[in-house]
């Protein structure tokens, strides 16, 4: 009762106490009580509470004895020896109560600030491991999608041929593309497992693999027309993967969706701008549901958005897609604009 309602039992203490000393009955551990009550209030409730009702207790204890005293000298002598007695033993209890408020309150501070900082900790390890997880699911979709789509484009053609030769070579390209496949996931899975090592095992994604890219495309049945125009100095690493990857994305989203006969490849870098534009002659806009839905599309705008790009995925009046990206060349040390 005494932690729930301080105030309360250092009232009814204090009032047994002033009621059994007064008559000058012998000493009693109901002293104890009142004091207990009042180191309760300075601990848990406001310094000016407790030490007002310090104050009134002297005043009290003070006032009441000497109603008893024999004589004026007798009553100035009691209150001198009450206040003497009982006033620095109820300041002391006033200390005391503040002194361990204090320190509850720096202790109830520290633990918030850590349950604060351990918070913080979490939400920021659970946003890595989410970025990270994005970052793989990306890599992986652009490597397997691809190759995929070239193998079922291939796959088809051959199902259709009847002639042994041409057959053949659209199975020699079924192989040769799976064998890029199992060799891009190995290398994406070998980063992966080694993300300390300084040197990838296998090329990444990057212009230079482009020719290698439009080839593949064109394995699979789609001629592509390609214009690069690059500045001499080297692009940074993040924006010459995310211009392949958002490259490759679209090649294989005309590839698979929209029957195209041919496509173009447009790069030009344009002071710090890095301008991408791939098109295709499909037969027929694109379904904008298809697009909303698809991971391709998200991962471009995705890979776009990180350094400080952006993306646009439009279908075209005449038939077909158009989906060019402006990428910032210049980006921090952290790899973003």
């Amino acid at each position: 009762m005494r932690q729930n309602y301080p105030v309360a039992v250092l009232v009814c203490t204090s009032a047994a106490a002033l009621a059994y000393y007064p008559p000058g009955f012998p000493d009693a551990p109901i002293a104890l009580s009142f004091v207990v009550a009042l180191y309760t209030v300075a601990r848990d409730r406001s310094p000016v509470l407790s030490v007002s009702a310090a104050v009134l207790l002297v005043l009290a204890f003070s006032v009441l004895p000497a109603l008893h005293a024999d004589g004026l000298n007798g009553m100035l002598r009691d209150q001198v020896q009450t206040v003497i007695g009982v006033a620095p033993i109820l300041l002391l209890t006033v200390v005391l109560g503040e002194v361990a408020r204090t320190r509850a309150r720096h202790v109830a501070q520290a633990e918030q600030r850590a349950a604060l900082a351990e918070a913080t900790r979490e939400s920021e390890a659970s946003g890595r491991a989410m970025e990270e997880r994005l970052r793989i699911a990306r890599e992986l979709h652009d490597v397997v999608a691809h190759q995929i789509s070239l193998i079922h484009v291939q796959a088809s053609a051959a199902l259709r041929i009847r002639s042994p030769e041409p057959a053949f070579e659209a199975l020699e390209a079924i192989r040769t593309t799976s064998n890029d496949a199992l060799r891009e996931v190995r290398a994406v899975l070998s980063l992966l497992r080694q993300a300390d090592r300084a040197d990838p095992v296998q090329p990444g994604p990057s212009l230079a693999r482009l020719r290698e890219l439009i080839a593949g495309t064109e394995a699979a049945g789609l001629p592509v027309r390609s214009s690069v125009k690059l500045a001499a100095t080297a692009l940074p690493a993040t924006v010459d993967a995310a211009a392949y990857r958002i490259m490759q994305e679209a090649l294989t989203n005309a590839i698979r969706h929209s029957s195209a006969s041919s496509a173009g490849v447009v790069i030009r870098q344009d002071g710090g701008q890095l301008m991408v534009t791939v098109e295709d002659d499909g037969e027929g806009p694109v379904d904008p549901e298809t697009l909303r839905n698809g991971n391709g599309l998200r991962g471009m705008t995705e890979r776009a958005i990180m350094i400080g790009g952006r993306i646009q995925a439009l279908p075209r009046p005449e038939g077909g897609f158009t989906v060019r990206a402006r990428l910032p060349v210049t980006l921090d040390e952290s790899g973003h604009r």
